[in-house]
């Protein structure tokens, strides 16, 4: 069985998903580290200026945990944020069928950024139609540290194997920790399939709200490598 496992994301990017997708399990990691400069608190929507980074603003502090990182409502994100991509997908074929389910997202005050996430990605996940199990880390009951932890992970989701990004075997996936665990690796193959998108070139890397928004119910394929 195949496990992937990523980091809780805001309006996560396609690539994401691709994971999901391609995954028998899927493990957020949601009480891992917060990263100040990642993925975990924003994403890109496209602009006629080009992509505009959304931004959910948090009190943090160095090295706290993700379960721990509560978001500043004092800044009127949500209003900020629900008008930029109203402003800019209006126009957009399945705007009105997405703007039903996403708006209310944006109609309440979220403390948690942790509850934020996981509400945004079981609703991503159902206009999808992706059925993979998600499955949370905190809920798991799986310790250590870096590739041990991984291990404990995927052994707890009942996987034999571990799909991971290009990125992260040289960077820091102690592989061969992984096989003296009896866990291979499969790296995750992705290239974004060109899709039409409004406001000039096509951009490879946007949230998926640009995907769903342009192309509606042909986003999965669309996920799965398969042109229009």
């Amino acid at each position: 069985m195949l496990v992937g496992i990523h980091q809780p994301h805001y309006l996560p990017w396609l690539r994401y998903f691709h994971k999901i997708l391609c995954s028998d399990v899927f493990v957020v990691l949601d009480n891992a580290q917060y990263n100040k400069n990642g993925y975990q608190n924003r994403n890109r929507i496209k602009t006629p200026q080009g992509p505009l980074m959304l931004t959910v603003p948090v009190y943090d502090r160095f090295g706290q945990n993700l379960e721990s990182v509560r978001i500043d409502n004092s800044r009127r994100w949500a209003r900020k944020h629900w008008r930029s991509i109203a402003q800019h997908y209006r126009r957009a074929r399945w705007f009105d069928r997405y703007a039903a389910g996403m708006e209310p997202f944006y109609a309440r005050e979220w403390e948690s950024l942790n509850a934020l996430n996981r509400a945004m990605l079981a609703y991503f996940l159902r206009e999808l139609d992706i059925g993979t199990p998600v499955l949370y880390a905190s809920e798991m009951g799986a310790g250590g540290s870096a590739t041990d932890r991984l291990a404990r992970l995927i052994r707890a989701a009942g996987g034999t194997a571990y799909l991971t990004g290009a990125y992260a075997v040289d960077a820091y996936l102690d592989a061969t920790a992984l096989k003296d665990a009896g866990i291979s690796i499969k790296t995750q193959e992705w290239r974004a399939v060109p899709y039409p998108q409004r406001h000039g070139a096509f951009e490879p890397d946007l949230s998926i709200v640009d995907l769903l928004m342009e192309c509606g119910p042909d986003s999965r394929e669309i996920l799965l490598g398969r042109p229009l």
